[in-house]
């Protein structure tokens, strides 16, 4: 089974051919809903995609998918919702968390006749009892009260009171399911600009950081300009990329050579 490269081809043709429960964390984007030109006239069999994934992931190993829904005669598409639940009682998957990535849209942009999209899905699902590895230490924010003392009461689910005992306020604090991020076109990569669709270094690096550990195989079946891929190998982790346009497996394979300079096997 190839470690760390970057494959050119169909996901659903090469996910077959790895062994079962191989990889201990998946991260990636697909295309939804026909929102960006690719290229290719392709359609993405989720359910499959699913099915795949889950054979492939090690027990306690996580998938976070970075997913949106696209609006056709102002409605939402659902896909989404329709990932979530198909991968759960189809699939096996069981959702962790579905959080929000917050980004903001563009401020000269006109939305007359709804609102303006702010933010996507990241939708955490795992295998078997519990994650395998969870560590949020590097995801913690500042704060907004740090060195007070708090105190009082808090609400029971009997409907009661719970007197809370005068306490120091932490410098820093979960950040929730909130992820808040700049959008991707501000990291002035230019080479990773040159994929139509991209999501944030921080976002990939924070989700490898937190559900895996150095040497777990981190998997990206649609790798795009390879921001996973490069996060994973900047954090010690193994990587597999796969990626089915030439273009952008040429950009992924790029980015790894001048960001990582591993000597990296890619295909």
């Amino acid at each position: 089974m190839p470690r760390n490269a970057i494959l050119c081809g169909d996901a659903l043709e090469l996910l077959p051919r790895l062994p079962d429960r191989c990889v201990e964390l998946t991260v990636f984007s697909p295309p939804y809903d026909g929102i960006r030109d690719y290229g290719k006239n392709w359609n993405l069999d989720y359910k499959t995609l699913g099915a795949e994934l889950f054979r492939v992931t090690a027990e306690g190993g996580v998938c976070a998918v970075v997913i949106g829904d696209g609006t056709k005669d102002f409605a939402k598409s659902l896909t989404t919702f329709r990932w979530a639940v198909e991968w759960v009682d189809r699939a096996g998957w069981r959702l962790f968390e579905c959080c929000i990535y917050s980004r903001h849209g563009n401020p000269g942009a006109w939305w007359t006749q709804r609102f303006r999209v702010d933010h996507e899905y990241i939708l955490i699902f795992f295998r078997g009892h519990r994650p395998r590895h969870f560590d949020k230490s590097t995801l913690m924010v500042p704060s907004k009260h740090a060195g007070k003392v708090y105190s009082g009461t808090d609400r029971l689910t009997n409907g009661g009171f719970k007197k809370i005992e005068p306490k120091a306020v932490n410098d820093m604090k979960c950040r929730g399911t909130l992820w808040e991020y700049a959008t991707s076109n501000t990291e002035g990569n230019r080479t990773k600009l040159e994929h139509p669709a991209t999501y944030p270094d921080k976002l990939a690096d924070d989700l490898i950081q937190c559900f895996s550990k150095p040497g777990d195989l981190v998997l990206d079946p649609m790798c795009g300009s390879g921001t996973t891929c490069v996060m994973a190998a900047k954090s010690k982790r193994d990587y597999l990329g796969i990626e089915i346009n030439p273009d952008y497996h040429h950009i992924s394979m790029l980015r790894m050579r001048t960001e990582v300079d591993d000597d990296a096997s890619l295909f």
